[in-house]
C-alpha cells in the first residue's frame, strides 16, 4: 500500500519554459533556438546544459548564473510556472493520508522558490540542498529516507524515465511516468519507461490510483 508519494519537480510539477527561456535572453539568441539545441543535445544522450556550450563555447555556466543574479535576472518562479493539475493533486493526495513530498534535481534557489509557492505538501527538497543528483542511487536512498515509507510502499512520480523511472525501480520504489515535457514525449517507448508501474497523462488520476485497495 503507498504510504508516501515522492515528486520529480521539473516538467512533472513545474513547466520549465521560464528556465529556458531566460537563458535565451540572457545568452542573446532566440528561444526558439536554445530551445532546439536543447532537444538535439538530450536526443543524443548529452546534459541538456551543453546547449548552453553551444551557444557560448567555453562558458563558466556556475560564473554565467552568479552574473545573472547580480544583475538581478537569475531564478524565478510563480503560480503560472505550475501546471493546472498540480495543487489539486498534490492535496488530495495529503487529504488520503499520504506524506506528499518534492524531491528533484534543482537548484538551492528552486528549493527556496518552491517553498514560497506554499504547494500542499509535507516537504520539499533539491539535489543542490543534498549534495547528490538523479540518477546516483544515493538521491533514491535520500528520496526513502525523505518520504518516510519502505520502498515498496513509495511511489515516486517523474518524467524523465532514465533519471526518474529506472533509478526509482532500481532502489525498490514504484514509479509513475507522467508524460508532459519534452523528455517524457521523447522517451516514452523507452525500456526504461515501460518498467514504471503506471503511466499517466495528467495527475488527475493519480489519487485515485494510489488510493484503490489493491495498489
Amino acid at each position: 500500500m503507498i504510504e508516501s508519494v515522492v515528486f520529480d519537480i521539473g516538467s512533472t510539477l513545474v513547466r520549465e519554459d521560464r528556465y529556458w527561456g531566460s537563458w535565451a535572453d540572457w545568452l542573446g539568441v532566440s528561444r526558439h533556438t536554445l530551445s532546439a539545441l536543447v532537444g538535439a543535445v538530450v536526443a543524443q544522450g548529452r546534459d541538456d546544459k551543453d546547449a548552453i556550450r553551444l551557444v557560448r563555447p567555453g562558458v563558466d555556466i556556475d560564473a554565467e548564473w552568479r552574473a545573472r543574479e547580480a544583475a538581478g535576472r537569475g531564478e524565478w518562479l510563480e503560480e503560472s510556472d505550475v501546471y493546472p493539475d498540480v495543487r489539486a493533486a498534490l492535496g488530495g493526495l495529503r487529504e488520503s493520508g499520504l506524506r506528499v513530498v518534492l524531491a528533484g534535481n534543482q537548484t538551492l534557489r528552486a528549493g527556496e522558490l518552491l517553498r514560497g509557492l506554499g504547494l500542499p505538501v509535507d516537504a520539499v527538497a533539491t539535489s543542490s540542498e543534498w549534495g547528490v543528483a538523479k540518477p546516483d542511487p544515493e538521491f533514491f536512498r535520500r528520496v526513502l529516507e525523505f518520504g518516510g515509507a519502505a520502498p515498496g510502499d513509495t511511489l515516486y512520480v517523474g518524467d524523465y524515465p532514465a533519471f526518474d523511472i529506472r533509478p526509482a525501480k532500481a532502489a525498490g520504489l514504484r514509479a509513475a511516468h507522467i508524460r508532459r515535457g519534452p523528455w517524457a514525449y521523447l522517451w516514452a517507448d523507452t525500456a526504461d519507461a515501460a518498467m514504471a508501474d503506471w503511466r499517466i497523462d495528467s495527475l488527475s488520476r493519480l489519487v485515485e490510483i494510489v488510493t484503490e485497495p489493491s495498489v
